[in-house]
């Protein structure tokens, strides 16, 4: 019994003579994204009202009552879509009309073709006299002629007709109607106005003093409502500034299918005006707690920090402007989750070290 209480006593102090170590679990590797400078475009805001590109009224181009309205203010209207009915008793009667008249003359024509040709087989065999033959040809082309009117009477009397079923002349939204049901339509009276919501353009009043800049680099961007940001696809600056205001007037065209975007609505705008450089972060790396606006940055040693920052706009492409508390080349973490338990995982280790 005493020999194994003094075995173990001499193992345990065996144990005791070998150095303590703390061989502490390596910290989980995190990815990281370096602060980096990039030249991006100095930008002017301004705010700028849509418009409609086409605006359109359609007016009657024959003479009918307005038999049926399809479409009312506000009613969205595909191309080619009918809007209106006009009472067609009148065109029908002149149509049908114009084809008696076509076949009337058609018939004439066939008879003096007929008989100039008879004439003129005579008259080779000089059998008739030069005025029955001048008079045969004379015929025919009277007849001709009169064919010929009737057959324009008839295309005139089919587009009459045509007429009294009026169309939208492109896609878009009624905004006006001018006619009731009942109402006698005559040539050249409105109809109805619509607006085109395909093609769409922004107006702006724009700072004379921002003008140089703005016809040196032609570029502007669209702030629409849903926070989605578009090109403008053309720039048009008037050559002449408002007297009251020294302004100049700047149209910005959108590209064609925007969507929830209608004339009238207010929407921000962005000038290019020159280039300048900004500091950029991934915008998934940045942490916002409350009013708190932080990055886990890790420095040379691998060890993370939580570090306050400033933010301006995006930059695009899924990256942040840091306008403070952040040097180019400083390295932060794109996982925050992941770097946060790090940051604990540290802090815990320190604390048991120093205990």
């Amino acid at each position: 019994m005493m020999f194994h209480i003094q075995h173990r006593i001499a193992a345990l102090m065996i144990l005791l003579a070998m150095p303590f170590v703390i061989q502490a679990d390596p910290a989980p590797q995190l990815i990281t994204a370096q602060a980096t400078l990039k030249e991006l475009p100095r930008e002017f805001r301004l705010d700028g009202v849509v418009e409609a590109v086409s605006r359109s009224t359609v007016s009657a181009q024959t003479q009918g009552q307005v038999k049926k309205i399809f479409f009312d203010v506000d009613d969205y209207v595909e191309k080619n879509a009918i809007l209106l009915r006009l009472d067609d008793t009148e065109q029908r009667a002149r149509l049908n009309r114009a084809k008696a008249d076509l076949k009337a003359a058609k018939a004439r024509f066939e008879q003096a073709r007929d008989e100039y040709n008879r004439i003129k087989n005579i008259f080779k065999k000089k059998l008739v006299s030069q005025s029955a033959m001048d008079k045969a040809a004379a015929a025919l082309k009277t007849a001709k002629a009169q064919y010929e009117a009737a057959q324009a009477g008839l295309k005139q009397a089919e587009q009459q007709l045509e007429y009294t079923v009026v169309r939208a002349p492109y896609s878009g939204i009624v905004i006006e109607r001018q006619v009731e049901v009942g109402e006698v339509a005559r040539p050249g009276q409105p109809l109805m106005t619509g607006i085109s919501l395909d093609k769409l353009r922004v107006l702006v009043d724009v700072p004379q003093s921002l003008i140089p800049a703005i016809r040196k680099h032609q570029h502007a961007r669209v702030l629409l409502p849903d926070g989605k940001i578009v090109d403008a696809t053309k720039l048009t600056i008037f050559p002449f500034a408002d007297f009251s205001s020294n302004t100049f007037k700047v149209r910005l065209d959108l590209p064609e299918g925007q969507q929830n975007l209608f004339p009238g609505m207010f929407v921000k705008t962005l000038f290019t005006t020159g280039i300048k450089q900004e500091l950029l972060v991934p915008a998934g790396a940045v942490v916002y707690r409350s009013e708190l606006t932080a990055v886990y940055v890790l420095d040379d040693k691998g060890k993370v920090h939580f570090r306050h920052i400033r933010v301006g706009n995006e930059a695009g492409n899924g990256y942040v402007i840091v306008l403070a508390g952040l040097q180019p080349g400083e390295r932060v973490a794109l996982d925050p989750i992941a770097a946060g338990v790090a940051l604990k995982s540290q802090d815990r280790k320190a604390e048991e070290k120093d205990d």
